[in-house]
Order: C-alpha cells, then structure tokens, then sequence
C-alpha cells in the first residue's frame, strides 16, 4: 500500500504488560446510557417509510457466481444512513473509487461466505443477497418477525447483528421489533428462506458463530447477555455477561455490544476498554482480563492473535478518549492507538506487502462519528483516513479466491 498519506504514528496513550497468564479473557463491551434510550433526543432523527430509498426484491440467488483472477483484499461497510453498502479496495486511496450498491434501508450488520462469492447484509426492510462476483443484490428476503416500522439510528426495528455459517448453507440475522424483543433468525441459503426463529436477548448489536458451526450466539446490548442457540433445535440458552453488575439497567453503559470468536471457540467480549471477559458457550464459564484503554467499548475483531477493540470515549466508568485497542492475546501486552473521533467497528486485514492492518469504520451509532473510515497499521499505529459517504458502521474484510 502507498505510505504518502500515511501519518506519523501516534504516540502510545497506553501500553499494559500482563505476565503469567495461561489465558487471556474475552473483551466485554459497553452500552449506552440514558441519553441513548428510546426516549432520549437523538442527533439525527428516525426517517420515516417515505424518507428511505426503496428496495425491490428480486428472486434468490442461492449459488452466487464463482470468481476468477488473482487472490485481492476487499472491505464491505453497511451504509447506516443510506440504503447501501460499499466495497472498499483498501489499497486504493481514491475515495472516488469506492463501489455502492444499494440493499435495503438502513442497513447494519454484514458478512460474507467468501468460497461462495457471497455477502449478506441485515437490513431495516429484510435479509439483502449480494452476488461478489457481479457486486449486485440478488433478493431482498422479508424477516419472519418484519419491522413495524422502517427508520434510521441504534433503535430502529428490523436486523441488526449477522453472521454466516462456516460452511455458507445458513445466516443467522438478529431481528429487532422493540427494545425488549428481538429474535434470531435461521435463513437457509440453498432454498432462499427463512426456516425459523428463536427469542434472544435484548437489542442484540452481534451475531457470532462457532467455528464449526455447532452454536450460534446473539450479543444481546440491553439484557447485559449472550444467548447461545442451537442452530439445529433453535433452542436457546442466555447467559448474564455484567463485569459491573446490571444497575441503571437500560441506562448503564457498562454493557456488551460486539464480540469476537477464537479458534477454539470462546468469545472474547470487551467492557468499558477496562475488563475483556472471555466467555465459554459451551460451559457458560467466563474469565477476565483488565485492559488499559478505558473508552467506552464498541467493536472488535482479531488480527492473528491481537484482539481490536474500538473505544469510543469517555462514558459510564471509561472515562479515556476514543481509541483503538491492540491487545497480544498470548502475552497480554496492549498498545492503543488514539482516534480522532468515535468509530464503531473494526476489521483486520493484510496489505500486498503483508502488513497488518485495521480498518475501523467510522459511523458511530450515537451519530457521534464521521463519513469514512480511518486505516490503522498495526505495527507502528501509523494512520490514514478514507472519506466513505454514507456514515460506515460496520466493516467486515474478505479475500477473494
């Protein structure tokens, strides 16, 4: 990747050594306060039905187009105040050369089954199905519990949190009808339908899966928990993720709101940039780790064995500025890397010259953040920012074949 608008690296706001640690707790991350309930004034306003560009569905799609050519990084970003997504070849800093297509209104949650040249975008109007290959939607697929209504913000109904089977056969998409009910929802890929749904828990920012496939688990924002389900029975199990306890309920913001999968298959959970809590879904046990980045957790992602972790300020018990948190899941050592402003999430990926790289996106759902995302270099914390219109929330990365 070209360095010339790469700047000077940042100096270290913080840098922990934990020794004598066999195993590393997951990140648990925060929530919002009272100022971010359903009552409280936001920034920018809910869009009505009329307000939102329309998206007509079109018939599945369930075996996407194989690619060709040479293996190439890519980077796909839900558009939360629009009805797009973009594709963002981190390499090119043109922001005139990023592609959007359009989805459904006010999308969130992404990813991608790359084998099959697939994505899948969870948006306020249904499931979007994108064929890669083409970078066109191929349907738009109604939710088994559809919004009452289609708006913009952190607390409109419809999807929200999403995530693709191993495999590509199923995506599991949590579907939100109000503050306190949210469902997941199985979609089989081959038939092109929703097969079924299970309650979860409250306002559920993510969706992870295990590496195998055999669990499926919702991030639940408000409940202070993590459900687990069985993607075969569509049986689930919620379990309490609370480092500082549940007071101030709605109003706390010491809540989880992202987390990220391990190889073997625990969750790593980051809380208030202070603890990250590493969460078994097989046994409901969990360990902590103390973190120095003390800014209000958002996403996170793994890097190899580096766990990302968006800070977005000083909020609840945090009381340090955004960041973005490097953390060495074998030696406990922590780098951050101070942001500019709030972003929400992050994706890790490798340059042409095989350095590692963060992508953290900047559309911060408080409407606290900007249009673009800013590009992070892992060795050395130098950064550089790419404007994105659209206000980018969640960013996922993906290698073509």
């Amino acid at each position: 990747m070209d360095s010339g608008n790469i700047q000077e690296p940042a100096p270290f706001v913080a840098r922990r050594v934990v020794l004598g640690l066999a195993g590393l707790g997951a990140l648990g991350l925060a929530g919002c306060t009272a100022a971010d309930s359903p009552g409280a004034a936001d920034t920018k306003p809910s869009a009505s039905a009329s307000q939102l560009p329309s998206a007509t569905a079109a018939a599945p799609n369930p075996e996407p187009t194989a690619s060709e050519g040479p293996a190439s990084n890519f980077l796909l970003a839900t558009l939360a105040h629009t009805d797009k997504i973009a594709r963002i070849d981190p390499a090119n800093e043109d922001p005139n050369a990023v592609e959007f297509l359009a989805v459904g209104a006010a999308p969130w949650g992404v990813g991608v089954h790359a084998a099959g040249n697939a994505a899948y975008v969870a948006t306020a109007e249904g499931l979007a199905v994108v064929d890669l290959a083409t970078f066109t939607r191929t349907a738009l697929v109604p939710y088994l519990h559809p919004a009452p209504s289609i708006g913009q913000g952190e607390y409109r109904p419809g999807g929200l949190g999403l995530a693709v089977a191993p495999d590509g056969s199923a995506v599991y998409v949590a579907v939100l009808s109000d503050v306190e009910t949210s469902h997941l929802e199985m979609f089989d890929v081959k038939r092109g339908v929703f097969t079924g749904s299970v309650q979860v828990g409250w306002r559920p920012f993510d969706v992870v899966v295990a590496p195998d496939g055999a669990w499926v688990a919702t991030i639940d924002h408000d409940s202070f928990s993590v459900t687990v389900v069985d993607p075969v029975a569509m049986t689930a199990k919620r379990h309490e993720i609370a480092p500082f306890g549940t007071e101030g309920g709605l109003g706390s913001w010491e809540k989880v709101h992202y987390g990220a999968v391990e190889p073997g298959g625990t969750i790593l959970l980051p809380v208030q940039g202070k603890v990250v809590v590493r969460f078994d879904p097989g046994t409901g046990a969990s360990t902590t780790l103390a973190s120095a980045a003390n800014s209000h957790a958002h996403g996170t992602a793994l890097a190899g064995r580096h766990l990302l972790s968006v800070g977005t300020g000083s909020f609840g018990n945090a009381t340090g500025s955004p960041n973005l948190s490097i953390l060495d899941l074998d030696t406990g050592e922590e780098r951050i890397a101070p942001l500019d402003v709030p972003h929400e999430t992050v994706a890790a990926y490798t340059s042409a010259d095989g350095d590692g790289w963060a992508a953290v996106a900047g559309g911060n759902t408080r409407d606290m953040g900007w249009d673009g995302l800013t590009f992070v270099r892992l060795s050395d914390l130098a950064q550089r920012r790419l404007d994105v219109a659209g206000y980018p929330q969640v960013v996922v990365s993906y290698t073509t074949a």
